[in-house]
């Protein structure tokens, strides 16, 4: 059996997707800072048939972020499908003449470092698996592809993550490795048809299993 290492798993869309692609026989590996939270997810989700197990780390900490990525592979086996998706903080989103050098240490932390070291410890194991099996799911808000001036650090930030992401799509193609994007214009909305954590949950499965598109948006908004 392999699993599904979602980071930034939460009650919302992390839930949602463990739910999706704990129905298709993955193990569910929940990755976010606080581990009596994921641990209670991972109880939530035990009651619902899902096999899942909570893992802290903090995402900027590349080192925390491998160790708790290869607890997973040794607790619930190798990682065939990578989900990067942590909501970022209030803090990150300053104006634009208001951001100084020192307020965009975090974001870029958050969004370029954190990445980098989840997909490098990854990696190795998704080329085991073979081709056409491994994938790295990046989840944005909008301002990844249309800055805003009022969210300043997310939207430099989220616009390196997304360079990251198309590079890795770009290289790692040949190899059967997917690499995609899904933009989530707005917030999750759980009343909303489109932006439902269950919808989304279903957007990340296609991405993973059509392995036919870098990114998908959802709403402009």
């Amino acid at each position: 059996m392999t699993s599904i290492a979602i980071i930034g798993a939460g009650a919302g869309l992390g839930a949602a997707v463990a739910r999706k692609f704990g129905s298709e026989g993955f193990s569910v590996g929940l990755i976010s800072r606080n581990q009596g939270r994921v641990d209670a997810l991972a109880d939530q989700l035990g009651k619902d048939g899902v096999s899942a197990r909570g893992f802290a780390a903090d995402v900027r900490d590349p080192a925390s972020i491998s160790r708790a990525l290869e607890q997973v592979t040794e607790t619930l086996g190798p990682i065939e499908v990578l989900q990067y998706s942590p909501l970022p903080q209030k803090d990150f989103m300053r104006p634009v003449l208001e951001t100084t050098p020192a307020d965009m240490v975090g974001p870029v932390e958050f969004s370029i470092y954190g990445p980098i070291a989840a997909v490098h410890q990854v990696l190795p194991g998704m080329r085991f698996l073979g081709e056409n099996k491994g994938t790295i799911l990046f989840v944005n808000g909008g301002s990844a592809v249309k800055p805003g001036r009022a969210v300043t650090g997310t939207s430099i930030a989220f616009a390196g993550q997304a360079a990251y992401a198309q590079l890795l799509n770009e290289e790692l193609a040949d190899e059967g490795i997917q690499v995609s994007q899904l933009i989530i214009g707005g917030a999750i909305d759980p009343s909303n048809p489109e932006k439902s954590p269950e919808a989304l949950a279903e957007h990340l499965w296609d991405l993973h299993t059509k392995r036919d598109r870098f990114r998908f948006q959802v709403s402009a908004d």
